[in-house]
């Protein structure tokens, strides 16, 4: 068979459909963020960075960059391979112990990636607790929908936010059978928040085990960035919390927090952490000293509010039609995957903007949009100059302006 021939025509009509992904060549420099530089025709400019993961810029701050500095020369640059096999390193342990400490929860476990801690703990949890059912939100990131289809435990599908759905779910599975709520706090794509509390109270009734993840909202939100369970002084009716440290924290790897039967239980059961390679003791150190600062500092969160609110009043008096939410993710809308695309392009060539278009599968089809996500480090200036070239955009692509 010609696998070659086959793979370029899937690829041809992913292209035909506006839905092919292209990666700019990104280079950021330490201490410039926003700003970084894109590499194309031979050689590099400066753009501004809008559509970071890195929320409040603290993949740059100073104490972060130090304390991966000053590990890596101490520890040297990896880990060794799996914990099971070279050991919990010193800087994994001080990790979990923050992190336990910032969910006020008897411990957490971490992993390589946000997305490895949601596929492995679902997994894990479906799969060996006998006769479970898994609740999953109809919007949960792939992630988490990969970990309960590998888990081969029954799934049932409730609406999107909707606490009434889910307890009439419940109520239909009967009383004798375990049952596990997946859910999101901060939804990526749209911005919006759920009702944590509603969730929990239809957790509390059906005796149901309550796993929320909190990866786009840790660092966030709550006094000390724990996310909006925190905010919302819920963690403690949360049976796991789920969060990444390669968002807000500007580090890498994923973790979960819960009692200490449930993390001994994920930790001792799931391939997907034994046998992984461990996060390097340098990046550890780097995340711990991230959420320490965060734990005690308002100033990059309350300035990145600010920056989230000036941009939306502006958008909205140039009539830029953007979703309303709740959250600092800000989705502006196009609605047409080439137009999506031909922006994101055109704002790069033209304006040194740098934004990914979001496109078929990750949203629904007619729901293409620009994702933006202003920190506390975009300025005045930056603001004014996206929101004068996405009007351009607006005016030169003939879109619909929203309404008053």
């Amino acid at each position: 068979m010609d696998f070659d021939s086959l793979f370029t025509a899937q690829l041809d009509t992913l292209k035909a459909e506006g839905n092919y992904r292209v990666f700019a060549e990104m280079e950021r420099r330490c201490g410039a963020f926003p700003k970084a530089d894109t590499h194309a025709d031979g050689g590099k400019r400066e753009v501004t960075v809008w559509c970071s993961n890195d929320y409040l810029g603290m993949g740059h701050h100073p104490d972060v960059v130090a304390a991966m500095c000053e590990t890596a020369a101490a520890c040297g640059t990896g880990a060794g391979g799996t914990r099971n096999i070279s050991g919990n390193m010193h800087q994994h342990i001080a990790l979990e112990r923050e992190l336990a400490d910032l969910h006020h929860k008897e411990a957490a476990l971490v992993f390589t990636s946000g997305y490895v801690s949601n596929w492995t703990t679902l997994s894990t949890l479906g799969s060996r607790i006998p006769n479970a059912v898994i609740l999953s939100d109809e919007l949960n990131h792939a992630s988490m929908i990969e970990g309960i289809r590998h888990s081969r435990a029954d799934k049932v599908i409730w609406k999107h936010n909707d606490p009434e759905d889910l307890n009439r779910k419940l109520q239909a599975i009967g009383p004798d059978r375990p049952k596990i709520i997946a859910f999101e706090s901060v939804y990526s794509m749209d911005g919006d928040i759920a009702p944590i509390a509603e969730i929990c109270d239809v957790a509390d009734a059906h005796g149901a085990m309550t796993y929320l993840d909190e990866v786009h909202a840790v660092g966030m939100y709550g006094p000390r960035g724990g996310g909006v369970a925190e905010a919302e002084g819920l963690m403690d009716r949360l049976s796991i919390i789920e969060g990444t440290l390669g968002k807000a924290y500007g580090t890498f790897g994923g973790y979960i927090a819960s009692s200490a039967a449930t993390i001994d239980f994920i930790r001792s059961f799931s391939s997907g952490f034994i046998f992984t390679t461990a996060i390097p003791p340098a990046v550890a150190a780097a995340a711990t000293a991230s959420i320490q600062h965060l734990k005690a500092s308002q100033l990059e969160r309350a300035a990145q509010k600010r920056q989230v609110e000036k941009l939306r009043s502006m958008l909205d008096a140039r009539g830029i039609p953007h979703m309303p939410n709740p959250s600092h993710i800000i989705p502006v809308m196009i609605g047409d995957p080439v137009k999506c695309r031909m922006i994101s392009e055109m704002l790069l060539r033209d304006f040194d903007i740098y934004v990914q278009p979001i496109n078929y599968p990750t949203v629904p089809k007619g729901t293409e949009r620009l994702r933006i996500t202003p920190g506390p480090m975009h300025s005045d200036a930056d603001i004014e100059h996206l929101v004068g070239a996405l009007s351009s955009m607006w005016e030169q692509c003939q879109l619909a302006k929203a309404v008053a």
